[in-house]
């Protein structure tokens, strides 16, 4: 768990990895999203993800800012376990916590060779995908996996 750990990383760590990564000329690629409750369309959302570079980092909506997203109720578990069960899967090799609305900010740091989001979102919603491409990096909107999403777990729990 150590390991796992170590892969949540703040923004100046991230700068550093980032330097050694781009002088190991790795494919950057970089995703986003609140991963309150970690589900089989996350999963295979990281792996296809991580499937198009050589390093896949996450930036993970804060508690505070998934409130402001998804209401009072949510997020379901705190910040400190989703990055860490992010962080723990094999494909994903950074982890980064934001609290602004959105993560362009965190791109504009990233400057990822590839920025990836789920097909439930059009190029001209995706933060940041302006910024990727002025950069010489591409965005790719992966298909939505149908069935599986975390309002869904939350229903059915609450039956």
């Amino acid at each position: 768990m150590q390991s796992a750990r170590r892969k949540i990383l703040q923004k100046e760590d991230l700068v550093r990895m980032l330097a050694i990564w781009r002088f190991k000329e790795h494919r950057i690629v970089f995703t986003n999203g609140c991963f309150d409750i970690l589900h089989r369309g996350h999963l295979e959302y990281l792996s296809e993800a991580a499937s198009l570079g050589d390093v896949l980092i996450v930036g993970m909506n804060s508690d505070r800012s998934v409130r402001n997203l998804k209401g009072e109720n949510r997020p379901v578990q705190d910040e400190e376990t989703r990055a860490l069960a992010l962080a723990m899967l094999p494909m994903v090799k950074a982890v980064v916590m934001f609290s602004e609305p959105t993560p362009e900010e965190l791109i504009r740091v990233v400057k990822p060779d590839i920025l990836i989001k789920g097909g439930d979102y059009r190029e001209e919603e995706i933060a940041g995908a302006e910024t990727v491409r002025q950069s010489g990096g591409q965005v790719v909107i992966l298909p939505f996996i149908e069935g599986h999403s975390t309002s869904k777990i939350i229903e059915k729990l609450r039956g």
